[in-house]
């Protein structure tokens, strides 16, 4: 979460907050540009409906619009650590830097009959995203590769692959980097 010092964002909350397509904040950085939506629950689970929904709808036309990834950070109340999730709207037409995070930040994930909703669980945890958009690698480039090749090799170990195979797929030195656990270097430092 330090990362954020080194490549801040200016948050801005958004005059009357809610209002159609604008979100509740706007994170303003040189290189990125999200309005955000925030919600906080109980349930891990949030259904779109009659003023949630006109909102979302909102957020996607004004993304088509204007470029951007309107982004959601959902709140679970009652969780200890890391209670935020986001997920990011679909829209289009990203390009860019945009366009990369784009794969790495989950969308929506939808119904059975195709609605959008919020399920917590679904989410990017808020930490990993801030470690996706502010890498002190200095290179996004680099901070893309890193997120993709730890991906690659959580979903690989899953699988239990052999090291053999693992070592064809992956370079050598990412088999041997052990990704940061935020929350337990957190609490180290506190005590």
């Amino acid at each position: 979460m330090r990362q954020v010092l080194d490549r801040p964002f200016l948050v801005v909350r958004a005059a009357g907050s809610g209002m159609e397509g604008t979100g509740d904040l706007l994170a303003l950085r040189g290189d990125l540009c999200f309005p955000i939506e925030v919600k906080s629950t109980r349930p891990k689970k949030l259904y779109l409906s009659g003023r949630t929904k006109l909102q979302y709808e909102a957020m996607v036309t004004e993304g088509e619009r204007c470029h951007l990834m309107p982004l959601y950070a959902h709140r679970q109340k009652g969780i200890r650590g890391d209670s935020w999730r986001i997920f990011r709207v679909e829209t289009s037409n990203l390009s860019g830097r945009l366009r990369q995070l784009e794969k790495s930040i989950p969308p929506f994930p939808t119904t059975r009959n195709g609605s959008v909703y919020l399920n917590w669980e679904d989410g990017m945890p808020l930490h990993a995203f801030v470690a996706l958009v502010c890498s002190s690698a200095g290179s996004e480039k680099h901070a893309l590769h890193n997120l993709e090749v730890r991906t690659l090799r959580s979903n690989l170990f899953a699988k239990s692959l052999p090291t053999t195979e693992l070592e064809e797929i992956l370079p050598a030195q990412s088999l041997t980097e052990k990704p940061l656990d935020v929350l337990a270097e957190l609490a180290r430092r506190r005590s």
